[in-house]
């Protein structure tokens, strides 16, 4: 019956997922094919190549850019042979590839899965959440990475990122081009038209954000899939990952310029303050309280509407949407 309940929402979310990218890729189309029409043809595909090009570039060599930023290290089997051991495990659950088990020397604790075809597939593990979570709730954060290496997020995301990224230069080249130009008229004509894109840009980028939540709650279910239960376990750990971060005070805004890649994530640093303040009443050192008291928690519409702007989603609906797995 367990089973049944989360294929049943993992079809849910595959359809959001599907839908979502439909009107992403749609929207672009169209808008992009208005864009052409309008101001002319090679100007337009040159900047977009560029883009593309410089996009696809960055993507390459992030995983290189990642372990410099988090100063990341590989960890051998004789390091941290358990450790080494859940990811070996869970990869053949999973039906992946074993990635490349990495420590990122940072104390904030929190998980991440990234990589290319050049670099392999890499799981990095913080120093920090070593030490905050106990061995189920690592396990169960590990088998969170896993989903998104086995649904290939990080390709999925930068691919759907290259449309925002468009829409924002080809805006910003036009209204820089406005104030260049010789003519009122076709100065005032390009400063409209690339406002016009900036502002699509802005609203691909919020649907580009919720294609990120949707992603998050996936690989929330496949660890509950392949971990015993890993509903309870990623519960528990999300809930102390986000009270130890909030926790840390001064070391948390030191953080704050390492935050370029924090969509890799597991949950994002940032917002530890706003999704701890369900749990700013707490002290206990029990798990399971811990996990109650931020179900028993309201959504205000503040929360509501923070989370449009978040790459991740309120830590209150994703426990409540791991408690429906149960």
């Amino acid at each position: 019956m367990k089973n049944r309940c989360i294929s049943l929402s993992i079809w849910k979310l595959r359809l959001s997922i599907l839908g979502t990218l439909a009107i992403i890729f749609g929207l672009s189309t169209l808008f992009l094919t208005i864009g052409l029409i309008l101001t002319g043809f090679f100007d337009i595909i040159t900047l977009g190549i560029l883009v593309v090009a410089f996009n696809f570039l960055q993507w390459l060599i992030s995983p290189y850019l990642i372990d410099a930023l988090y100063r990341t290290r590989e960890l051998s089997a004789n390091e941290n042979p358990k450790l080494s051991a859940i990811v070996e495990n869970l990869s053949q659950k999973s039906g992946i590839k074993t990635p490349k088990l990495r420590l990122a020397q940072i104390p904030i604790p929190n998980a991440f899965a990234y990589g290319t075809p050049i670099s392999g597939t890499r799981v990095a593990v913080t120093a920090g959440m070593l030490k905050t979570l106990d061995d189920g709730e690592v396990e169960a954060v590990i088998g969170h990475e896993l989903g998104h290496l086995k649904h290939r997020d990080v390709q999925a995301m930068m691919f759907v990122s290259l449309l925002p990224a468009l829409f924002y230069y080809i805006g910003y080249s036009l209204t820089m081009s406005s104030m260049l130009g010789r003519q009122r008229e076709e100065g005032s004509s390009a400063a409209v038209l690339g406002i016009i894109f900036i502002a699509f840009w802005w609203i691909l980028n919020l649907f580009t954000l919720y294609l990120s939540r949707l992603r998050e709650y996936y690989a929330d279910r496949h660890s509950a899939t392949i971990v015993e239960d890993g509903s309870q376990k990623l519960s528990a750990g999300l809930a102390k990952i986000v009270q130890a971060t909030r926790n840390m005070g001064k070391t948390k805004k030191q953080m704050q310029n390492l935050s370029a890649f924090k969509a890799l994530f597991i949950t994002d640093p940032d917002r530890a303050s706003a999704d701890s303040a369900a749990i700013s009443t707490v002290n206990t050192s029990s798990n399971q309280k811990l996990v109650q008291e931020i179900l028993s928690q309201k959504l205000t519409a503040i929360d509501k509407f923070s989370e449009i702007f978040s790459t991740h989603p309120n830590i209150i609906k994703r426990l409540r949407a791991l408690q429906e797995l149960d």
